[in-house]
């Protein structure tokens, strides 16, 4: 016989979780379903693990470059591993601890530790157990992509979960993909002391990126010992040793190199292939993703898909908007929705990238006049004064409305200082008002409306 919930969800990333205490916290009877880790990627072995990793990997850049700043470091700066990654499973498992103990006090909450399988559109089979509810929400995220080389199922491949196991320091660690995850772990282990070389079939680093944002991207990674790679595919892998034999092909010539370690960042697949929804009369798109409309509804009445797996966002702060939409949906009776949903993200290499709206490619196929400034980090007083002027500013408006249409920020905190153009964006606020208004000096922020007194049309 089925158990009865008022709601049920399958996946405990970043919606799913507080999706579920919201409904408990009104009463209702929830059975939250994870296969694996309550956080999902963001906090086991995505955001969270990661950004411990990239501090650590800074402390020790910042450390071979005291000299720079007049402060004597004796002896060679060197970084301890095992260290490195007892402090990032330290923070992971505070904030995991953290969030089981606060659904584990919810009386209407049960967790559920298993994978579901949808049996029909109002049940899901768990662990022998039927549970059925009038909703359901899916909630189960993405994985990383693996390839079809020949040979890469003989040798010791990683991803982006199983580097976090890692706590050797590779002698040299080859990155197939040149996107945001593998520009962050070459960094970051090029900091920490590897060779690092990256591969990318494509013809420059983070191609959804302006062609100059990607250039200073490279020129970043590349000052601090990264190669790179373009224009090569790889043909075949197999065992060297203790190591990796890479086959590769480029528009020249054949070729092979060898590495200790082999990180493989080709980007992430929804985890939709074990849910059986068929039998909940859903289907995917070509990519795998769950399609649903602009509240996050599926085509089947009482099914809900949020986070990575529905293909409307891939990061943790439009999973975590997903879960606000829903709960103002459902709970609070409001007509949130994901349209007009600014794009934003970051890439957190050092410095960061903080990107928000269109890019100026996108720009140019408006078909309206668009105005454009852009600004080296070298101009920036604190980028000067912190030694770190790489990178450079450009913001996109549109001419008539004066309304800011998009921006990329790569440079020292770019990444929080976009968000007060992502706040003229949401608000429809012209530029002019942000132009007009006095910042603090020195910051980086200053600079911004100098630069936006200097827009000009794109040619």
């Amino acid at each position: 016989m089925a158990e009865q919930f008022d709601a049920i969800i399958i996946g405990a990333g970043q919606s799913g979780p507080f999706l579920a205490a919201r409904l408990a916290e009104k009463g209702q009877s929830v059975a939250l379903i994870e296969r694996e880790h309550l956080g999902g990627t963001c906090v086991n072995d995505g955001c969270t693990p990661t950004k411990t990793l990239v501090a650590s990997a800074r402390a020790a850049w910042a450390a071979r470059r005291a000299g720079d700043f007049g402060v004597v470091v004796k002896g060679p700066v060197t970084v301890d591993m095992r260290q490195v990654k007892a402090r990032k499973d330290k923070v992971v498992n505070a904030s995991v601890t953290s969030l089981s103990d606060w659904l584990g006090g919810m009386k209407t909450l049960q967790y559920i530790q298993g994978e579901g399988r949808f049996v029909s559109p109002t049940e899901v089979a768990v662990d022998g157990r039927i549970l059925t509810a009038p909703r359901i929400f899916i909630n189960t995220g993405a994985t990383a992509s693996v390839p079809d080389w020949p040979g890469l199922n003989t040798v010791p491949y990683l991803t982006n979960t199983t580097m976090m196991d890692l706590d050797t320091l590779p002698s040299h660690l080859i990155i197939v993909g040149a996107s945001y995850i593998g520009l962050e772990f070459a960094q970051m282990y090029a900091r920490f002391g590897s060779k690092v070389t990256v591969i990318e079939r494509g013809s420059r680093a983070a191609t959804r990126e302006d062609p100059d944002i990607s250039a200073s991207i490279r020129s970043i990674l590349e000052a601090e010992g990264v190669t790179f790679l373009f224009g090569t595919t790889v043909e075949a892998v197999s065992r060297a040793g203790n190591g990796v034999l890479m086959s590769l092909k480029d528009s020249q010539r054949r070729s092979s190199v060898e590495c200790s370690h082999l990180l493989v960042a080709l980007g992430r697949t929804p985890n939709t292939g074990q849910l059986n929804l068929s039998a909940a009369g859903l289907e995917t798109d070509a990519k795998g993703y769950i399609p649903v409309d602009d509240h996050l509804r599926t085509k089947v009445a009482g099914i809900w898909a949020m986070g990575d797996v529905n293909g409307r966002g891939a990061f943790t702060h439009t999973s975590y908007n997903d879960f606000e939409i829903v709960a103002d949906n459902l709970v609070d009776g409001g007509k949130r929705s994901i349209a007009g949903r600014i794009p934003v993200y970051g890439l957190f290499i050092d410095p960061p990238l903080g990107r928000i709206g269109i890019t100026e490619t996108e720009a140019r196929k408006l078909g309206r006049k668009v105005l454009m400034g852009a600004m080296p980090m070298a101009r920036v007083s604190r980028a000067k004064e912190r030694g770190e002027t790489q990178g450079l500013m450009k913001v996109l408006v549109d001419a008539e409305t004066k309304k800011v249409l998009g921006a990329a920020i790569l440079g020292i905190g770019g990444d929080e200082i976009v968000h007060s153009l992502l706040q003229l964006m949401a608000a429809g606020t012209p530029y002019t008002t942000m132009m007009h208004t006095v910042h603090i000096h020195p910051t980086v922020t200053e600079l911004i409306p100098t630069l936006l007194a200097d827009l000009k049309p794109l040619d």
